[in-house]
Order: structure tokens, then sequence, then C-alpha cells
């Protein structure tokens, strides 16, 4: 059995300064959807956009009518969060885009480690966050006595992050896990699910929930599995036949950890 989901931690009031518009592409991978957030400081004029989600017009015009919007932040690369933004950006009269990496900058330079951010009237801290993709970043964001943790795909708000060589690394993944759960005080925004109340608390129960799995596995190993399929068939009996692809994605990306971490 996995880690019990903590059953108090999903909170449904935003900061005043935060507004979610979820994009409708629900689906087994983006569960309600892709988060996209909007970041409005008290009384600034221009907003800051979070993942503007999917190649969708409708989607897109809505985030649009919540201008004027000065900048555009990715927090990786997966087409169900950076797919529309060349486009929001062309709604936006040239509104740059940001990200971890060059291929989905527009009008604006990748990210500089722990960077921060001028969100228009919020400081916005950039932490990298590397694991679900190499170029995932997370964004922490405080004002006044409220702060939070855009966290895109590292975590979710319900159910567990899928980590998929080659651009997917678990070692990596762990380490930012260990990043993401010092932050005990700050309200988790994810890209996909509810917000919960304790970014640290989520990173906890992701960490407790790999180490709970990366065990399985390796006692699947001792028992003779040693391809992604045969884990799967022994540590997720009974998988939704419509998951299997991600639970061979997640079983490949932990047995090259355990390979490489346990020669």
């Amino acid at each position: 059995m996995g880690a019990a989901e903590p059953e108090s931690a999903e909170v449904d009031r935003l900061p005043g300064w935060v507004t979610l518009l979820p994009a409708p592409n629900p689906g087994p991978m983006t569960l309600d959807g892709t988060n996209t957030w909007i970041l409005r400081a008290p009384g600034a004029e221009r907003a800051t956009v979070v993942d503007p989600g999917p190649l969708d017009e409708g989607h897109l015009r809505r985030i649009a009518e919540h201008g004027p919007i000065g900048t555009i932040l990715i927090t990786h690369g997966h087409h169900d969060h950076v797919e529309g933004a060349a486009r929001l950006s062309e709604l936006l009269g040239g509104a740059p885009v940001r990200a971890g990496s060059p291929v989905h900058c527009l009008g604006g330079e990748p990210f500089d480690p722990r960077e921060s951010l001028d969100g228009n009237g919020l400081e916005i801290r950039v932490l990298e966050t590397p694991g679900h993709t190499s170029d995932s970043v997370s964004f922490f964001v405080e004002f006044g006595d409220e702060s939070v943790m855009f966290t895109g795909d590292t975590m979710l708000g319900r159910g567990t992050t899928v980590v998929a060589p080659p651009d997917g690394d678990l070692g990596a993944y762990l380490d930012s896990l260990e990043l993401l759960s010092a932050y005990p005080r700050a309200l988790m925004l994810p890209g996909h699910g509810p917000a919960r109340s304790d970014t640290a608390e989520r990173a906890r129960f992701y960490l407790d929930h790999r180490r709970e799995r990366l065990a399985q596995v390796t006692a699947a190993l001792a028992a003779g599995a040693e391809t992604p399929a045969a884990v799967v068939d022994l540590v997720y009996p009974d998988l939704d036949p419509a998951l299997r692809f991600a639970a061979e994605w997640s079983a490949a990306a932990q047995l090259e950890y355990l390979r490489r971490e346990q020669p």
C-alpha cells in the first residue's frame, strides 16, 4: 500500500492576490485540468501569469481578461503548461514569456538560478526543482504574512508525480523534494489538483511515498524483475490499465536510480 494522503490539507481559500483559472483539459495525467495562476499585488496595475496552459482559445482569452499582464512565467516545458504561451503573449500585446529553458522563452531570458523576479509589486523567487523534467522550477512568493509556492508538476494537489526518463531524473527529483520540505508555512499551489495548506508537509509525504516505492522496487529486483514492465506487474498489481504507461515510466526511473546508487 502507498502512503496515505493527508486528509485535512486541501484548501479552497486563496490569498486575495492569487486567482485560479483551471484549463478545460481534464484527464488521467492532468487531473481536473492544468491550473493557470494569476498574481496581482493589491493596487498593482499589472498582473503575472504562471502556466498559461494548453492552446485553448477560450481559456487564453479568459486569462487575458485579467489584464493588463506584465509577464508570463512557465514552471516547466510540458505542452499542457506551455502550449498556449505564445498565443497568450500575442493576446496581451507581446508580454514576455520566461521559463527555465530558452526553448520556451519569448521576449524574455531563461531564469537564473535562485533568481528573484519583479512580479509587478510581488517578489517572486525562482527555485530550481528539476526531476519531473530537467527544466522544472518552482516559484516562492511572499506578501505580508502570506506565502505561496507554485510547484508546477513537481508536486500535485492530488496523487503523485510521474518521473519519466530521459528528461526526468529520480535523484534530482528527491533533491527537489528535500528543498521544498524547507517551506512549512507556504501554501502549495500546484499545476494540477487542489491547493494544499503546507508545502513542506506535502514534500515530506512525497518523499515518504518515493522511499516506500523504492523499497518495493528493490524487492521486485531481488525477485527477478529486471524490466519496467516486470516491476509494474509486481509492484502495481491493481493498476488501472489506462495508467500502465505512466507506471512503466516511473518504474524505469526507479530502476535507473537504484542501479546508479546501488551498483
